[in-house]
């Protein structure tokens, strides 16, 4: 394999079509899946030259925690549909490449285990892991999953926010794919009451979660508490405002609301609005090294996959994700010693700008103001970067 897409290719070919499509759909009409991608074609690197760097530094630390990429695995469901190791064999490659894994709440393999096969993969190492949430009407329900995670070691929660209803993928309606085959289960969500032995909760959402909820989960444990789904700068403002210690900026791989902005297109703007107070880091869209570097660069602390690990694990178990993170770190720091960066810190909104659009380029002419002048610390952030001239519809 050489390169993340080359993964995707190889697992259709072993897996169910039913179950390839579950890994690849969105809702509705997959707008939002395909601009995630396509945000990143509209940006170009520039680099700088003779600047005398070492080679590329990719430690990230994140609340407390050290991790050697800036990679992360963000939560996807149901790793067993596509291997029989499921989660098992993706934390061991996590860990192996000192990546942070967010295992799901929606996992095949309960988060206890998750953890045990980390550790077991990088022996005297701390193995970062988190732990992804949502958050249950019933309050006994949502702390019996938090304490699992505690128990598993986990070191911060990441709750997702963005789904008060599930998202439609006519995908899974046309396919009739609407439960986990025989033999699989979310065994995060068995046995969490007394009593219940053997009974598997399903997962309930509901429109009424309010910020109330994210005060109360706070008061019941002490990790950070990352929230998954902020698209709008008003809320990343609310959020630091609750006591949020994090961002992920998501739109759930477009599998919920379609035709959202790609989460590039609004990452300057969700930097902008927490100015530094609390790190932002962003999934959607990442196939490429240089894809992670233009978000890095314009201010995202960290990146997540989600595709790109199904398809890596469908085509190969644990070596595939393996190989998967060995790419993308391969990828990252060819870019960072082209754009002449010595480490993540080196990567600023000023290597980033909008591909040319003829007479227009960022709304005010080659060399104008781009990212860095009227975009990101300027005028409205994003606006020369993801602008009307770029991507609004106005003279792209």
């Amino acid at each position: 394999m050489f390169s993340a897409r080359d993964f995707e290719t190889a697992a259709r070919d072993r897996l169910d079509p039913v179950h390839a499509d579950f890994v690849a759909g969105g809702a509705r009409d997959e707008i939002t899946v395909r601009a995630n991608e396509e945000a990143y074609t509209r940006l170009r690197l520039l680099p700088r030259v003779l600047r005398g760097r070492a080679v590329p530094d990719l430690d990230v630390t994140l609340f407390g925690g050290r991790a050697r990429t800036p990679v992360l695995l963000s939560p996807t469901a149901f790793h067993r549909l596509v291997d029989p190791e499921g989660e098992l064999a993706t934390a061991r490659a996590a860990a192996a490449a000192g990546a942070i894994m967010i295992a799901s709440m929606a996992s095949t393999v309960a988060v206890g285990e998750v953890a045990a096969a980390a550790r077991a993969a990088a022996p005297g190492e701390t193995v970062p892991l988190w732990f992804q949430l949502y958050l249950q009407p019933d309050p006994g329900i949502t702390e019996a999953l938090v304490r699992r995670a505690v128990d598993a070691g986990c070191t911060a929660l990441v709750v997702t926010v963005d789904s008060p209803v599930l998202g439609a993928s006519e995908r899974n309606r046309r396919n009739g794919f609407h439960d986990l085959p025989a033999g699989l289960r979310c065994e995060n969500l068995v046995d969490l009451r007394d009593g219940e032995r053997g009974h598997v909760r399903q997962i309930e959402m509901s429109p009424e979660f309010s910020w109330d909820h994210i005060t109360r989960l706070r008061e019941i444990t002490g990790l950070p508490i990352l929230l998954k789904g902020v698209l709008h700068p008003e809320d990343a403002r609310l959020a630091v405002r609750h006591g949020v210690a994090g961002l992920l900026v998501s739109n759930h791989g477009g599998r919920q609301l379609d035709t959202v902005p790609a989460t590039l297109e609004v990452l300057p703007e969700i930097v902008a609005a927490v100015a530094g107070r609390i790190p932002v880091l962003l999934d959607g869209g990442i196939r490429r090294g240089t894809d992670a570097v233009k978000a890095l660069a314009l201010g995202a602390r960290a990146v997540g996959i989600g595709r790109p690990v199904m398809w890596a694990l469908a085509a190969d178990g644990e070596k595939g994700v393996r190989r998967l993170l060995e790419l993308l770190r391969e990828e990252i720091e060819d870019a960072l010693a082209l754009c002449g960066a010595a480490g993540l810190d080196e990567l600023t909104p000023d290597l980033v700008r909008p591909a040319w659009s003829g007479r227009h380029f960022g709304g005010a002419g080659v060399g104008g103001a781009g990212v860095g002048g009227a975009g990101v610390g300027g005028a409205g952030v994003g606006g020369a970067v993801f602008g009307e001239a770029v991507l609004g519809g106005g003279a792209s």
